[in-house]
């Protein structure tokens, strides 16, 4: 596969055609950002069905002999509790408990597994640990590129497409389809808290826009639209993004995601950051991710907390105690709802805060998170 610094999806040339007005640069390529009208691609996603350019989502493949053990080790979670066919939403620690990456992992074969991947290098890192620890496994970067397709009519789409068979595919499973000669994996995953599926092509260098025109064809009967990543709907769920809401300097207990389910401190098997992690929960977390709502004008589509001036939060007069991490406007909410980092100490519902935006201070106030469906069962159905 040839590299270079900046590079395109493999759908890159098919989302254009679709109007495709900004992009952003995710795993070093081009990602389409938005269509034009990100509010009209929200409610697309809630009422329809829509098309997402993921390729941008690297498939780190780890394979050999030794590629249970040494997945098992990179990751905190537990996976003997993850089988054949199946996915798990992931982790990647480093020796202090920070995060590197959030992928979710597909396991295709007792020792075959895909990191599909958020935007951060983890190749060279997982590279570099199984030369130095001796790990008897490949590491590459398949020749896999995904589509997302999420909204309410994602299954008459994919059951047009790929037939009978698709409907049982669970939450968080993957099967194997062949479509048109293509050799497509299948996954009920995706980044939109909505029903929704991601299709992982095979020799996606050679059959990528062969399989995005069977997609939209299919999606023709029900107003298929093409969108970019619905940071609205994402943030309205409660989903994180890697580069702002989590990164290295951040642990998994500061985020919400504890021991006893993304962090599994009692699994016998050796992870890396697992000591620091343990402290952690032994000594307990300094500070918090809350959800939080912003007073004021609307604020927009979405703000990533990396602006020129970050949306500080403050407890009255004095420095800055934390900082909001992802903002938008909810266009059903109507409200300005945001995921912000703050001590503890202040992380109780109903604290009211002060955040500095670009356009004046506002009141915050903490709370509930998830902000729409807390149990997440809209994306089970």
């Amino acid at each position: 596969m040839l590299y270079t610094r900046l590079r395109k999806s493999p759908y890159f040339w098919k989302s254009r055609a679709c109007g495709a007005a900004s992009y952003s640069v995710y795993n070093h390529t081009y990602h389409p950002r938005h269509y034009g009208d990100p509010v009209g691609e929200y409610w697309a996603l809630l009422d329809g069905v829509t098309i997402w350019d993921v390729g941008v989502e690297r498939q780190l493949e780890i394979s050999g002999p030794d590629a249970f053990d040494f997945t098992n080790m990179l990751v905190p979670r537990d996976l003997t509790k993850c089988d054949v066919g199946k996915c798990k939403y992931v982790f990647i620690t480093a020796p202090d408990g920070g995060i590197i990456n959030d992928p979710v992992l597909l396991r295709l074969e007792q020792n075959r597994f895909w990191l599909s991947l958020a935007d951060s290098d983890v190749g060279l890192w997982a590279m570099g640990l199984a030369h130095a620890g001796g790990w008897n496994v490949h590491i590459a970067e398949a020749d896999v590129a995904p589509l997302q397709v999420q909204g309410p009519r994602s299954k008459e789409v994919l059951h047009d497409l790929f037939g009978d068979a698709v409907l049982d595919v669970p939450y968080y499973g993957l099967h194997e389809f062949t479509v048109d000669g293509m050799r497509v994996v299948v996954s009920r995953t995706g980044y939109s808290g909505e029903i929704g599926y991601e299709l992982y092509l095979r020799d996606a260098s050679r059959d990528a826009e062969r399989l995005w025109d069977a997609v939209w064809q299919a999606g023709q009967p029900y107003d298929m639209r093409p969108i970019g990543p619905c940071h609205m709907r994402r943030i309205e769920a409660g989903m994180l993004a890697y580069g702002c809401d989590i990164t290295l300097g951040t642990n998994p207990l500061e985020v919400g995601y504890d021991y006893r389910w993304m962090v599994d401190l009692d699994q016998e098997a050796d992870f890396i950051g697992k000591a620091a992690l343990a402290q952690a929960r032994a000594d307990g977390v300094s500070r918090l991710m809350v959800g939080m709502e912003i007073s004021g004008e609307p604020l927009g589509t979405y703000n990533d907390g990396s602006m020129i001036e970050p949306f500080e939060v403050y407890d009255g007069a004095g420095p800055p105690v934390g900082r909001v991490t992802s903002a938008c406007r909810s266009p059903r909410l109507e409200r300005n709802i945001g995921l912000a980092m703050v001590p503890v100490g202040l992380s109780e519902l109903g604290t009211t805060l002060q955040v500095r935006t670009p356009t004046g201070v506002r009141e915050g106030t903490v709370v509930e998170k998830p902000f729409i469906d807390p149990r997440k069962e809209t994306p089970k159905r």
